[in-house]
């Protein structure tokens, strides 16, 4: 099945959006540089395989906001090692915490695959991604990275936890333009009736920018749509919420940080503004919703998510049931987790594909290059990557929706691979 990455403008656009509405970004090196596993080599006395895992760990953002895929991947290799291995040998991960910042992130490259000799990096979730440029030229095979800046689509080398249609040949997307589509939109029109939209920003060039991505979006769906601007010093999200109100709005989509998202649900609860969906994103999936919401429960049971990855919460499946059993230790639990254990299946499939010619960085590449509808044991709507001269125009794209319900979690709302769309691809400037 050929598809694009869902709700790529907004899903990109809105991580960026979190450095500008976070706490002043400085250049500054890592916290805590790098973690190693300095273990011995398995009892097979062959030497470790050894990985990078890049994260913004200690960010500007605050702590945690990164962390998902990294705590996926590290689950997936954990397990991976007490059975064995691969083809005997144990995968070693090296861990670095880039800050943040592009300093932190290019001494986190050079450490890894100039000093540690990485095979590949896996599950990278970088903020600023200054070092990918390095990363390609090395031919270093980054694997099931999170998209959060428009690298997985301009150099080579680099495979988005998504996949991606661009050429990928060092300016992103095409003449630097990226295409996303409106199957988010869509849905909610289709399955749910939605007709009226509202979205919500702060008075802040990044966080107007990305509601106007939305906005663009809503529009090319036939919805009507209601701007709602607040100022981010002193929000009156009480007025915001009067107004959704009494415009009828069945959606709301917002360009704000997770603390105002929790006063505009509480606002809602108060003003009695109620709504088919408060829609966010795959970043927002999480365990953690019951106490982020906890003093708005109107607004918090009409959450809904979207993204291109099964339910973490769903153990009808067998590849989630081995998910959870991983990662029952965690204290929490969200879909970036499972995007990260996806990431280091995908490495250690292609790894094992090399075992008898050797695992290296050109035979690991190599195999990547030729992914072909990649769903991590159905973890993961089919992934590929083709480079398109052009940028396509339509695109058939599936997604998976969940919705939250007090004592249940994230319940899955269909089959992920059956909710698809044929939607218009919209262009934005990274």
């Amino acid at each position: 099945m050929r598809r694009s990455r869902p709700h790529l403008a907004a899903e990109s656009a809105a991580a960026a959006l979190l450095l500008v509405l976070g706490t002043a970004c400085g250049s500054r090196l890592p916290e805590s540089d790098f973690e190693r596993d300095t273990r011995a080599p398995t009892q097979s006395g062959r030497p470790p395989i050894r990985v990078g895992v890049i994260t913004s760990a200690t960010s500007p953002v605050g702590g945690n906001t990164f962390t998902g895929p990294r705590d996926g991947a590290k689950a997936f290799f954990d397990r991976l090692n007490a059975r064995g291995g691969i083809d005997g040998r144990r995968v070693e991960v090296r861990l670095c915490d880039d800050g943040g910042s592009g300093v932190g992130n290019n001494t986190c490259v050079h450490r890894l695959i100039d000093e540690d000799k990485v095979v590949a990096l896996v599950a990278t979730t970088s903020l600023d991604y200054a070092g990918a440029s390095r990363v390609s030229q090395a031919r270093v095979p980054d694997i099931g990275g999170q998209p959060i800046g428009a690298a997985y689509d301009t150099w080579p080398h680099l495979y988005g936890i998504y996949g991606s249609l661009a050429p990928r040949d060092g300016t992103p997307g095409w003449d630097g333009r990226l295409y996303g589509g409106t199957e988010v939109y869509r849905y909610f029109k289709r399955e749910k009736g939605a007709r009226t939209a509202a979205v919500v920003s702060y008075n802040q060039s990044a966080s107007a920018a990305y509601a106007r991505l939305v906005e663009r979006g809503l529009e090319a769906e036939g919805y009507k749509v209601v701007t709602e601007e607040v100022d981010f010093a002193l929000p009156n999200f009480r007025a915001v919420a009067a107004d959704l109100k009494q415009q009828g709005a069945d959606l709301v989509f917002d360009a704000i940080d997770t603390h105002g998202n929790a006063q505009l649900c509480k606002a809602m609860d108060d003003v009695g503004a109620k709504v088919i969906a408060k829609v966010t994103n795959v970043q927002n999936w999480t365990s953690t919703v019951a106490d982020d919401y906890k003093d708005s429960p109107r607004c918090r049971n009409a959450l809904w998510a979207t993204g291109s990855s099964r339910n973490y919460e769903d153990t009808s499946q067998a590849a989630v049931r081995e998910f959870r059993e991983a990662t029952k230790d965690l204290k929490t639990h969200s879909q970036w987790q499972l995007e990260g254990w996806a990431a280091a299946m995908w490495f250690t499939r292609a790894a094992t594909s090399c075992a008898r010619t050797g695992i290296t960085r050109a035979c690991v590449d190599d195999f990547m290059n030729r992914s072909e509808d990649y769903t991590a044991d159905g973890l993961l709507i089919p992934v590929r990557f083709e480079r398109l001269a052009e940028p396509p125009k339509t695109r058939r794209t599936c997604l998976s929706v969940a919705s939250w319900q007090d004592g249940k979690g994230w319940v899955s709302q269909g089959e992920m691979n059956s909710t698809c769309f044929d939607v218009p691809q919209l262009p934005y400037t990274p």
